[in-house]
């Protein structure tokens, strides 16, 4: 029972990790029909930006984590305003080549600048320890994720579904000539999406600094776990992300725990089984 609990904690934490990281590729891909390879170096952005701030300029935790989401959001609304707004039209392959390379770019930059060490985040007296529950203690920074996740999840979901700029957002992407005709600023709805998009992405990594460490080649290494979790939730289904991520998060945490030797082979054999059951998606009709 105790590994169970141990498992189930983990698998949750490490699953609203990977939903953090992928509900901004799940809108960018679904919604706005742009396959950006590049999502998981704003993750690494983010968590780099975080750990300099906190360990080289001693800045406050709590200060440095808005300061570094906010640090990523500006270069992923610059990148699109100067660069990747000219992609949208282009074809996939394109797109694909293009992302892929900007990773490597920025790969280069973070190697050169800071070094190939692993980063840490140092954390607060506030989450270093533990919380009792009653029934268990549990680390602190756990719970964090854990809450962090669920926040973004209905904050995401109620700015898509039931907000103005949600409404834009789709029209725009849906009938872009007929959305710009009614006044609504299209460019200013996609940009404004894509730097929200690598902000979560950037909160992503700082949230699981612990879980997925933090070094140059991060933004390629867990790459293809996020592109998993929006595949298996179904580009542009919030919940369904949600869904996708903490399933296979559990699925990826239990063979730690049991079979380690195994390495990630459960975690992609459950990924294969969900997309032949459900090719579309776990939520998508």
């Amino acid at each position: 029972m105790n590994t169970l609990l141990n498992i189930l904690i983990d698998g949750l934490a490490y699953g609203m990790v990977l939903f953090v990281i992928a509900v901004g590729l799940s809108v960018t891909l679904g919604l706005m029909r742009f396959v950006n390879l590049s999502h998981g170096a704003f993750a690494m952005v983010g968590g780099y930006c975080a750990a300099l701030l906190t360990r080289e300029a001693q800045w406050s935790f709590w200060l440095a984590v808005p300061a570094a989401v906010l640090a990523t959001a500006l270069l992923g609304g610059l990148l699109e305003a100067l660069v990747l707004r000219h992609l949208y039209r282009r074809k996939e392959l394109e797109q694909v080549l293009f992302t892929i390379g900007l990773s490597f770019v920025l790969i280069a930059t973070t190697n050169a600048l800071v070094g190939p060490q692993v980063q840490m985040i140092p954390l607060p007296p506030l989450l270093a320890g533990s919380v009792d529950l009653g029934f268990r203690t549990l680390p602190a920074q756990r719970l964090l994720v854990i809450g962090a996740g669920c926040a973004v999840a209905a904050l995401a979901a109620w700015t898509v579904s039931c907000t103005r700029f949600g409404i834009w957002l789709r029209a725009a992407v849906d009938h872009s000539g007929t959305a710009s005709s009614l006044g609504i600023p299209i460019r200013t709805v996609q940009c404004a999406s894509f730097a929200a998009g690598a902000a979560l992405a950037g909160l992503g990594g700082i949230l699981g600094a612990e879980l997925m460490p933090l070094e140059p080649y991060y933004a390629l290494k867990y790459l293809v776990l996020v592109l998993v979790v929006v595949s298996v939730g179904g580009m542009g289904s919030i919940t369904g992300s949600l869904l996708a991520a903490v399933l296979l998060g559990v699925i990826e945490t239990a063979s730690k725990y049991l079979a380690s030797e195994w390495g990630s082979l459960f975690f992609f054999v459950a990924m294969a089984l969900l997309l032949t059951w459900r090719p579309n998606g776990l939520l998508k009709r």
